[in-house]
């Protein structure tokens, strides 16, 4: 008898472990922050399609989004699925393409740590080359890095801040790939 006692409070602790471990790996994952899969090759190559990041979700609720920020975000085109993109332009900044060049606020912005030298910029449906569009209050322009295989803010338009899930800050798969995400500005 005192043994079954003893395997019933053994099994009892054990149950009462998980149950706490679930517990707090549900608060971590609904309120703090998430993984999500790189899908495709719009970040190329800082991002590489398959890989994980870990995606701060109180990024959102206690600061605002700097250009540079890689940002996770329901897509504006379909929002069962979710995009990530580079911030290019937050509240109140003026966007402009030209000549391959992205231009906020007037000046050139710097793209050398996280774009392919050959990579070109180009205008689109929203943003069309040459011309000028200011970002309104609570959206952000995005754009992918690899910005001829990327839907982005060219083509659809501001992201607002309410589509976005949080900010990514870690990539932990591939193991090889492991690195934080940092802001170049």
């Amino acid at each position: 008898m005192e043994l079954f006692k003893k395997a019933y409070y053994f099994v009892l602790d054990i149950l009462q472990t998980l149950l706490l471990a679930a517990a707090f790996f549900m608060v971590i994952y609904l309120l703090i922050m998430r993984p999500y899969e790189v899908k495709g090759s719009s970040m190329y190559p800082y991002l590489k399609d398959k890989e994980y990041v870990l995606t701060n979700l109180l990024t959102k609720r206690f600061f605002e989004f700097k250009r540079g920020d890689v940002v996770v975000f329901k897509a504006p085109t379909d929002p069962d699925k979710d995009f990530i993109k580079r911030i290019l332009a937050a509240p109140g900044d003026s966007i402009m393409i030209k000549n391959s060049k992205v231009y906020v606020n007037g000046k050139e912005i710097n793209e050398t740590t996280y774009l392919d030298p050959s990579v070109q910029t180009n205008g689109g449906a929203f943003l069309k080359e040459g011309e000028t569009v200011t970002v309104p209050s609570q959206n952000y322009f995005v754009l992918g890095d690899n910005r001829s295989e990327s839907s982005d803010s060219r083509e659809w338009g501001f992201v607002p801040k309410n589509n976005i899930i949080g900010k990514s800050f870690f990539v932990y798969w591939p193991v090889s790939r492991a690195m934080l995400i940092k802001n170049p500005y």
